[in-house]
């Protein structure tokens, strides 16, 4: 099979293959990691490429298979993470100087599962400084493989770049104000954001702990789920971890969307959002009511004042989250996130406290939006990926501050903590990808992925490949 064509096989195509063993694990990852070679020093994508640990987990992982100790549908599928996952004896650096010389002694609780289920980490992914919207001077940009002068999504770029190009076959991101579905949306791919805790933050870098959240970015969503699959479940390491039992989430994939309650509020999706991406959704919209799903009329309440409270709260939550380096090593962030950490230290405690109730009043306002619904639809950002520049990228955060509104379709999910998925859903007149984000209830992500998945099957969008 040319390189090519392997490379962006779906973990649901390329599984039986590997279980079968008309595929090795090993010639996989060398595959994989000659394609990494060739590519990556153009896109960006990995900050740190592990590539003997990868060959000895391939070597391992084709004992196995030969032994018949088959462990699932990621044994030997080559994966990436986000470098805030704790990797044991391999530097993770969140994205900053302070961090460049960071080695865990442990391995997060994510990365665990993935190599329990026999997944091969090829890497650590790039990222933005502390996971928030400015990269460090020191550290390279991802770039988006769609058009490279236009913006790669963030926090979880990396992510979003290497899926999206085939630089492995899915990649972990994490999400504090939209950080796994921007990437999704701007690169062309799946992101799902799973319920606040049903995936352990054990040995992962913060941002805002109460915001945080960590998922997969896939080519499909079956193979979101097979990934969700493997990362939840309770955590003794982590006391915000669910205890909840988790289901299988592909039992239901392929039953169709009959009778799913999906709301979508026109008002909400169209106003102040590209045209053609909002035609795209309602496109979208339409499509899963011909598929037999009932469509109702939601009203959503004006969240913009709400959504005031959230770089209060990621901000001071950050500072608390950099205690050991902020701000005793101030001066090796760079100009972006030294900015927000500034910010976030002139953070009062009543002003916390009172950005902690507007989240709570919006909360609030979600639970009734949802009380007739299973699953609300619109976009994932407010227009398709947008120009961008090495200079604004590295430089300070501006006078401006930071713009909210790019965060109105997905900030108030963090705040509630619900799942959400991103699907592609069209491309723009000047070809870029265009997306579609469903919402659903606490712990509905095998919700979320049958309403995919049935979306998926009847379009193509999730198909498309950038122009390398």
């Amino acid at each position: 099979m040319p390189d090519t064509a392997l490379a962006f096989q779906t973990i649901t195509d390329l599984a039986p293959r590997l279980r079968t063993r008309q595929l090795s694990p090993v010639e996989v990852t060398e595959a994989m990691l000659a394609r990494i070679a060739q590519l990556d020093s153009r896109w960006h994508s990995y900050a740190t490429v592990m590539a003997e640990p990868a060959r000895v987990a391939a070597r391992v992982a084709e004992q196995e298979m030969s032994a018949g100790q088959y462990r699932g549908p990621l044994h030997g599928v080559p994966v990436a993470v986000k470098d805030l996952c704790y990797t044991q004896g391999v530097r993770t650096m969140g994205g900053t100087k302070a961090l460049a010389q960071h080695v865990p002694t442990f391995d997060a609780t994510v990365v665990r599962r993935l190599e329990a289920a026999g997944a091969i980490l090829l890497g650590k992914l790039n990222l933005t400084e502390g996971a928030m919207a400015g990269y460090h001077p020191d550290f390279a940009i991802p770039l988006n493989p769609w058009n490279p002068t236009r913006w790669a999504g963030g926090s979880s770029s990396g992510s979003g770049v290497a899926t999206a190009t085939g630089l492995c076959f899915g990649s972990l991101g994490s999400d504090t104000g939209g950080s796994i579905r921007f990437p999704a949306a701007a690169c062309g791919v799946v992101g799902l954001k799973p319920t606040w805790g049903r995936v352990s933050r054990y040995g992962v870098l913060a941002l805002a702990e109460s915001l945080d959240h960590v998922g997969p970015m896939t080519r499909s969503v079956a193979d979101a789920g097979l990934m969700l699959q493997a990362l939840a479940g309770y955590d003794v390491h982590d006391p915000t971890s669910l205890s909840e039992p988790v289901p299988d989430y592909l039992a239901d994939l392929a039953t169709g969307v009959r009778g799913v309650r999906i709301g979508v509020d026109v008002s909400y999706v169209t106003r102040e959002v590209d045209p053609t991406l909002a035609d795209a959704v309602l496109a979208g919209v339409r499509l899963l009511e011909e598929l037999g799903a009932q469509i109702v009329e939601v009203t959503l309440p004006d969240l913009a004042p709400y959504l005031e409270a959230w770089p209060i709260l990621c901000t001071a939550e950050a500072v608390a989250a950099h205690a050991a380096t902020y701000p005793a090593r101030r001066a090796e962030y760079g100009p972006w996130f030294r900015d927000w950490l500034d910010h976030g230290a002139r953070v009062s405690g009543a002003m916390y406290a009172q950005a902690n109730t507007l989240r709570a009043a919006c909360n609030g306002l979600l639970r009734q939006v949802w009380a007739g619904i299973d699953v609300l639809a619109c976009p994932s950002m407010p227009t398709p990926a947008f120009p961008v520049s090495a200079a604004g990228l590295y430089g300070p955060m501006g006078p401006q501050g930071f713009d909210m509104a790019r965060l109105r379709f997905t900030a108030p999910y963090n705040f509630n903590g619900t799942p959400t998925l991103s699907v592609p859903c069209g491309l723009s007149h000047d070809g870029l990808p265009l997306s579609l984000q469903f919402v659903g209830k606490p712990l509905g992500e095998a919700m979320l992925c049958r309403v995919g998945h049935a979306y998926e099957q009847a379009t193509t969008w999730h198909t498309l490949r950038p122009p390398l």
